[in-house]
């Protein structure tokens, strides 16, 4: 299925996970990649490669407005152009709000939401000149639970659907969608360290009674970054096994 052929697509938190997965599919369906982490990307290379797909991996710090200028540079350079933007990196520090400082909360902050906004801006003038453009950005479903320790993290991820949801309304007239994918809690290096009594409370809440998987995620974000999502902006995808029932 060619459904992203011709395609280059910006992906972070690239290295593993969600974004590893992503990555590996969009080039099974024909797009050229550009994976950004701060970790080592040569795995996730040799998959695409295996897959018969192209990438190139470009170290970024995503909080970073100048690591996020020269990857624009670099995409641009080897690929004259953007097409689809996955906002996928993030990180889920778990401090209760008593032990929390404002240090913590910067960096949540700085790269959970500000990269957001950092990579709009540099990849968003190149979508116009394609006259067109997918953007998805990854919040999470945790902003409608009980957990504990995690204040600031939600008040990032809350912070995305609503820069989501305005960023769409700018881009409308090009024709450029803007879209929130909330994950359920998925099984990946990055939620390793979440205690069982934590994991298992937040799958009793879904209809689903397992834990998601990258390729549960990766389905419906391969859908909103295709020309079938065309008419779809501004709004906020859960897929999480059936906790959310609004948004």
């Amino acid at each position: 299925m060619q459904t992203h052929k011709n395609r280059v697509a910006v992906v972070s938190g690239a290295a593993k996970g969600i974004g590893q997965e992503l990555a590996i599919q969009l080039a099974q369906r024909g797009a050229a990649l550009a994976l950004l982490d701060i970790a080592d990307l040569s795995q996730t290379c040799e998959l695409i490669e295996e897959a018969g797909g192209q990438a190139i991996a470009i170290h970024c710090d995503v909080s970073q407005e100048t690591d996020w200028i020269a990857a624009g540079e670099v995409v641009k350079n080897h690929y004259g152009r953007c097409d689809i933007l996955v906002n996928n990196a993030g990180i889920y520090p778990n401090v209760h709000f008593d032990a929390l400082d404002f240090k913590t909360w910067r960096r949540t902050f700085e790269i959970n939401l500000d990269s957001m906004f950092l990579s709009a801006k540099v990849f968003v003038p190149m979508m116009r000149t394609n006259g067109w453009g997918r953007i998805v950005n990854v919040s999470s479903t945790s902003i409608v639970t009980n957990a504990v320790g995690v204040s600031h993290y939600m008040a990032s991820k809350m912070g995305i659907i609503g820069f989501t949801r305005g960023l769409a309304n700018d881009l409308g007239k090009d024709f450029i969608t803007v879209n929130t994918l909330a994950p359920a809690l998925t099984a990946t290096p990055g939620t390793s360290h979440i205690p069982d009594v934590v994991r298992d409370s937040i799958v009793n809440l879904q209809a689903f009674k397992r834990m998601a998987v990258p390729n549960d995620i990766v389905g419906p974000m391969l859908f909103l970054t295709s020309e079938d999502a065309q008419f779809v902006t501004g709004q906020v995808l859960a897929v999480d096994g059936g906790m959310m029932k609004t948004c």
